[in-house]
Order: C-alpha cells, then sequence, then structure tokens
C-alpha cells in the first residue's frame, strides 16, 4: 500500500478522530472507508450520456477542426452577412 499525504482543515480531523476511538479502527482506516465511499471505482453513466450514446460518432461528414475553426467556417458559408431584400 502507498502512503499519501494530505492536510485537512481541524473540524474533519477532530470528526475522523472521534470515529476512530468510537469504532476502534485506525484514523487511516477512517480515511480509506471514507474515500472509498465517496468516489466508487465504477460510476455510472449519467442519464443524459446513455440518451444519446447510440448517436456518437455517427455523424461522419465536415472537417475534423471544425470546432476550432467556427468563425471561419461561418464566414465561408455566408452566416452573419447581410441579405438582399
Amino acid at each position: 500500500m502507498k502512503t499519501l499525504t494530505v492536510r485537512l482543515p481541524e473540524a474533519l480531523v477532530a470528526q475522523i478522530e472521534a470515529e476512530s476511538r468510537e469504532r476502534k479502527l485506525s484514523k487511516s482506516d477512517i480515511v480509506r472507508e471514507r474515500l472509498t465511499r465517496a468516489a466508487p471505482a465504477d460510476r455510472a453513466l449519467p442519464a443524459s450520456y446513455l440518451a444519446i450514446a447510440d448517436l456518437i460518432g455517427s455523424v461522419k461528414s465536415g472537417p475534423a477542426d471544425r470546432s476550432s475553426r467556427v468563425k471561419h467556417y461561418l464566414k465561408s458559408t455566408g452566416y452573419g452577412r447581410n441579405r438582399a431584400r
């Protein structure tokens, strides 16, 4: 197991120490439990992602750099120019 040094607020340290005494576990065990509960290993995907997952990558047209050159592509299509009435 690796060692990690972390600075914690006094109030949080007091909570961890109190829980450690109550449960008769080491402070390291308490911190490991809390970290494990806070960050599950297999995070569930958000519902919004699942709703469009089958569409991701389905559009194959257009230049690869479109998102970085938006102004260039809008200008080339005439977007924003005054139209003849």
